[in-house]
């Protein structure tokens, strides 16, 4: 745990000089040891700031607390910054790669119990009502769309209403890949036109499970594949969720999402 805590530490420190980020010389904490804060809150303690601070000063390696208001607003200034620190570790999960393989799938995040929908202040509107197929039930919330790596590490990640169908979103990922990657996918994700569409512009070959009815079949073996790799992304849905609280506690959407960011960035994090 002590050496974790030190790599995030050292990873958000040098990627703050990185990217030549200034705060106020007055400042008794540095945004490198907030970022580090939230990040072992949401690796270790199911996204618990106040106990995650405590730990950290407990143990001597940040002496100085700021109150929860304080912490929670340079938490929120260094929104942007988490983003590009997400994006670094794509590059470096991206790099790494050699097959040239990755899944893309969408999990669940529910913002509330269905029975307090009507009282939740997050999101106020049906569009974020939403149907898991897995998990026969309806949930009200956001659905966390993920790109991964053959080996597990995201490496794109972006979020929608609970309503919306996979396939209405595909377009929103930006398959910055390397021309011949290849990217696996569940049936959710079938559309003819964007896959001619990558695979003319970029060549990248877009390839979910097909339906019994499907006008493109795919051959055995290719089926075999895309069941091994549908193995991986939700496995990694899976580590993802064990970092979850059972009740994420957000007063504003934006620190909703800003928390969800924070669980998959301690994932990657994690994945060094």
């Amino acid at each position: 745990m002590d050496d974790q805590m030190i790599t995030i530490y050292v990873l958000c420190d040098e990627t703050l000089r990185a990217l030549g980020h200034r705060e106020d010389a007055q400042c008794q904490v540095s945004d490198a040891e907030i970022m580090t804060m939230a990040l072992v809150s949401a690796q270790f303690f199911h996204g618990n700031f106040e106990t995650g601070c405590s730990v950290l000063q407990m143990m001597g390696y940040m002496p100085r607390r700021l109150s929860r208001s304080q912490f929670n607003r340079r938490l929120h200034r260094l929104h942007q910054r988490f983003v590009q620190l997400f994006s670094l570790l794509s590059q470096v999960w991206k790099q790494q790669q050699i097959e040239g393989t990755y899944v893309v799938d969408s999990f669940p995040i529910a913002a509330c119990d269905n029975i307090r929908i009507r009282r939740c202040r997050l999101y106020r509107d049906e569009v974020y009502r939403g149907y898991c197929a897995s998990k026969r039930r309806y949930f009200y919330g956001l659905k966390l769309h993920l790109m991964i790596t053959n080996q597990g590490q995201p490496i794109e990640l972006f979020f929608s209403p609970g309503s919306l169908a996979d396939v209405q979103t595909l377009q929103w990922f930006s398959f910055d890949l390397p021309p011949g990657s290849v990217v696996y996918a569940d049936r959710a994700y079938t559309d003819y036109a964007i896959e001619d569409l990558l695979n003319d512009a970029l060549q990248i070959r877009l390839l979910p499970v097909r339906k019994s009815n499907s006008k493109r079949p795919m051959p055995a073996h290719i089926h075999f594949v895309q069941t091994q790799q549908r193995k991986r992304v939700e496995t990694t849905g899976s580590l993802i969720e064990r970092l979850l609280p059972r009740h994420i506690h957000a007063v504003t959407a934006k620190g909703f999402e800003l928390k969800l960011l924070l669980f998959v960035l301690a994932y990657s994090v994690d994945c060094l």
